[in-house]
């Protein structure tokens, strides 16, 4: 799994104001400015840019984990509001919301199922809700989160539920059962085997992903088909990453 995130650098090319939009410097009118002017070194007024665009990237998924890493300090030694201290009011506040945008853009891209999210969010695919957050909303408002069983895993779920429930039942009563905790172990092991299929199958789908990029197919069917295998294998993590969650939850209770 740490394998990744650290790919090939062909889709980093750096420096970013090369590959970022350009507009004219309101400083001192050089063209080429993006966040900050290339002649004068003006910060410049934010502009609505995806997180791939911030850092000068096509929106492809593996990227150079590195120099991303050496981008990120490299803008943010330009953009930390403490070098625009002296500076007028509003560059100030550009300063500021350029550096929450180089944050929020760094989290995002060096972590690879954010970066995944992200990139099928771009591209206007939902993922199914199975958040924490979302269960706890769930049962706030009364409402039923939205939460499909994986065909494959129906038995499977329904088994670890009625061990779960009796392990539950247990530590009402204060009763300790050793088998039990066992099986609960070695289902757990099985679930995060499950994971490790799983982000093998993403890490592929990256590269059917990347190598359309590469070949300028918008719009092609194939597209179309990574994404959604995509989109598959993360509502799968997730559902199986919660399950995981809730045999932590009674173990360790």
């Amino acid at each position: 799994m740490a394998d990744i995130g650290k790919q090939s650098a062909s889709n980093v090319a750096l420096p970013v104001e090369e590959r970022s939009t350009e507009h004219q410097c309101w400083s001192c009118g050089d063209m080429r400015a993006t966040r900050f002017c290339h002649s004068c070194g003006k910060v410049q007024p934010p502009m609505p840019v995806d997180f791939f665009s911030f850092f000068g990237l096509r929106r492809k998924l593996n990227i150079d984990l590195h120099q991303l890493e050496r981008e990120f300090y490299r803008q943010s030694r330009k953009l930390h509001p403490d070098v625009n201290a002296q500076n007028s009011e509003r560059e100030q506040e550009w300063s500021l919301q350029l550096t929450s945008q180089l944050n929020d853009a760094y989290r995002t891209l060096r972590d690879p199922i954010g970066r995944t999210e992200y990139l099928l969010k771009l591209e206007g695919r939902e993922l199914e809700e199975q958040s924490k957050s979302a269960t706890d909303a769930a049962r706030t408002s009364g409402q039923q989160k939205k939460q499909i069983v994986p065909p494959d895993l129906l038995e499977e779920v329904f088994e670890l539920n009625m061990l779960l429930e009796e392990a539950r039942a247990n530590r009402k009563l204060g009763e300790h059962d050793t088998d039990l905790e066992e099986q609960l172990v070695e289902t757990k092991n099985t679930l995060n085997q499950r994971m490790n299929v799983l982000m093998s199958e993403l890490h592929e789908a990256w590269k059917q992903w990347d190598g359309l990029v590469d070949r300028g197919l918008i719009g092609h069917t194939d597209r179309e088909r990574v994404l959604g295998k995509m989109v598959d294998v993360l509502n799968r993590r997730t559902y199986i990453r919660n399950l995981v969650r809730d045999v932590n939850e009674v173990l360790e209770g």
